[in-house]
């Protein structure tokens, strides 16, 4: 009897223990969560990818992230909306992208730059609300690329995120090459 007493408590204490983990693991409701990188290799670094529940944004959206070294104009930086459409890695998400209205100027910690809003179709055919970012400094850029359902709340959401300071300090990381994906 005491050995079968035994044997049911470490089952109970392991259940315990394996479901408290399980919990723990899983990023809480309202959270951004790193996903992989859904990209195929280019010429860049893989960056990383975000993904954000309607629980926090109030829309599922994802962004993408990464360092372009050498890559900018070292003396204008980002310089018109022809440059973010063309590093800003929307081409990733669809080939078929059309900017929504004029770009407009954002600084986040050390780095200036712009962002500009699109409608990208899918090749299911649905439309998406998609934001490209180009960030300067010196010769080097981080772009950033996130699509949602709509154009002003992924505004806010993108740019709230990356102006976290985990984030923030990765992407000074990777453009002084220290950081890896």
């Amino acid at each position: 009897m005491r050995k079968l007493l035994l044997i049911a408590s470490a089952i109970a204490l392991c259940t315990v223990s394996g479901v408290a983990a399980w919990v723990g693991a899983r990023p809480a409701a309202g959270e951004w969560r790193e996903i992989a990188w859904p990209f195929p290799r280019d010429g860049w670094p893989a960056g990383r990818a975000f993904r954000c529940e309607a629980a926090l944004c109030e829309e599922v959206i994802e962004l993408y992230v990464r360092p372009k070294i050498g890559f900018c104009n070292c003396d204008l930086g980002v310089a018109d909306d022809d440059e973010v459409d063309r590093v800003a890695d929307l081409d990733l998400i669809s080939p078929r992208f059309a900017a929504d209205e004029p770009g407009r100027a954002v600084r986040l910690a050390d780095m200036a730059g712009r962002m500009r809003s699109y409608t990208l179709q899918m090749a299911d055919g649905s439309r998406h609300a998609a934001l490209g970012i180009a960030l300067s400094r010196r010769c080097d850029l981080v772009v950033a690329a996130a699509r949602g359902a709509s154009g002003p709340r992924l505004q806010r959401a993108a740019l709230d995120f990356l102006g976290k300071d985990d984030l923030r300090l990765w992407m000074t990381a990777a453009l002084d090459g220290r950081a890896g994906p």
